[in-house]
């Protein structure tokens, strides 16, 4: 009986899923700086529709909630490395991550670096303007701390030094840039009776320093400050066979970009102190601290329909539309061949990407290997409509020795 009721809870949080509707509205994206910080690296968690924050701990948790670290199993090392090829239409875009863990009675140690290269990227200033492509190198090193506090919560603590070096070809300049950020977590494991394990987790992760590549204060960016929460229910069908079902929601704490005033050739009006004219929304030129708490309420509600007119969506509505879905399906066959699918979906009118992913893990003693491909649909226009999406993918792989 209780089973049943765990699976009715787990079908009703599949209910609340939002779901696009048609739209054909402009998107109206958040931008931020060193956008790979949201790169999910490791191959398991994409295959579960980029959800981690409360699945089972494993090398690549620093990612999604340092928090699970304590929860490895008992002096568990954990070595794991990695690759990610990040698009196979784009030549020369691929991501390199290593990871280390170590438990310590009822506390976890844990370090990461990732290394990323990728093609020419979009340069936009805080209100959404243009200013240029760069050719992104970028690194963050990451280092870690979580403990349990009885037996079934644990908190989590990480650092992270942050690199960006870009080749601006078209201002005709490079420049470098740093950041500095913390990630602060929980994670809650407890079985509900003997079939049922339920697990939470949530962490704010990247909060730290703004990014910019010139001298001016006023084009500071913001990094991607990340507010993930989640659940996760394992079903111990058989004491060789077991399934998770994971449910995940994240959001940037990062404010959301105002609609400026334009004139009537369609260039920005400004103020008197030089600022931008604020349409709709809020100034987004604001410190670290105040952006989180403002990307809660900052929404403009107003998005261009197909006729290049500004139209009523509501606050609330866009506000919604920030956060971003991840669900996923482990199935495990005695610890040692695993299967999973997923599906993540951002809405329309913050960029309208679905994605579908899949992959398998195999473990054999200290040894694990796992694999994942995601298929990806997207908006190529600009525009939100049914007709005009463009599909890309990605391939993820990485290895790692628990011992």
């Amino acid at each position: 009986m209780k089973t049943r009721r765990i699976l009715i809870v787990a079908l009703l949080l599949l209910g609340a899923l939002p779901v696009s509707v048609a739209q054909t509205y402009s998107p109206n994206v958040i931008t931020t700086t060193v956008p790979f910080l949201t790169n999910a690296f490791d191959a398991r968690g994409t295959a579960l529709g980029f959800g981690g924050v409360a699945t089972s701990p494993d090398a690549f948790s620093m990612f999604y909630n340092p928090a699970k670290y304590a929860f490895m199993k008992n002096d568990h090392t954990m070595i794991a490395s990695g690759f990610n090829a990040i698009n196979f239409v784009v030549p020369d875009q691929y991501a390199l991550f290593d990871a280390f863990a170590q438990k310590i009675g009822r506390s976890a140690i844990a370090a990461t670096a990732r290394y990323q290269q990728s093609n020419d990227v979009t340069l936009i200033d805080a209100f959404g303007q243009i200013m240029g492509y760069y050719n992104p190198q970028e690194f963050a090193i990451d280092l870690a701390y979580s403990r349990r506090f009885g037996d079934y919560l644990s908190a989590g603590l990480a650092g992270r030094f942050i690199y960006s070096g870009l080749t601006v070809e078209s201002l005709g300049y490079s420049a470098k840039s740093y950041s500095v950020a913390c990630d602060v977590s929980a994670y809650y494991q407890r079985p509900l009776g003997s079939l049922v394990d339920l697990s939470a987790g949530a962490a704010i992760t990247n909060i730290g320093t703004k990014m910019t590549y010139v001298t001016s204060e006023d084009q500071k960016g913001f990094i991607p400050t990340t507010l993930r929460l989640g659940t996760a229910f394992k079903f111990n069908f058989h004491p060789k066979n077991t399934l998770t079902l994971n449910v995940e929601f994240n959001k940037l704490l990062v404010p959301t970009p105002p609609i400026i005033e334009l004139n009537g050739n369609g260039y920005p009006c400004y103020n008197e102190d030089g600022t931008y004219k604020i349409k709709y929304g809020y100034d987004n030129n604001v410190s670290v601290l105040r952006g989180m708490f403002q990307s809660f309420y900052d929404a403009p509600g107003y998005a261009l329909n197909k006729m290049g007119e500004y139209e009523r969506v509501g606050s609330f509505y866009e506000e919604m539309c920030e956060i971003n879905t991840g669900i996923g399906l482990e199935y495990n066959l005695a610890d040692h061949f695993f299967v999973r699918t997923g599906y993540y979906h951002v809405p329309s009118l913050k960029g309208g990407v679905n994605c579908l992913t899949e992959g398998v893990g195999m473990y054999f003693g200290i040894f694990g290997m796992d694999l994942s491909y995601s298929w990806y649909i997207f908006n190529r226009t600009g525009v939100v409509t049914n007709s005009q999406f463009a599909a890309t993918s990605r391939l993820r792989w990485d290895m790692y020795f628990a011992f």
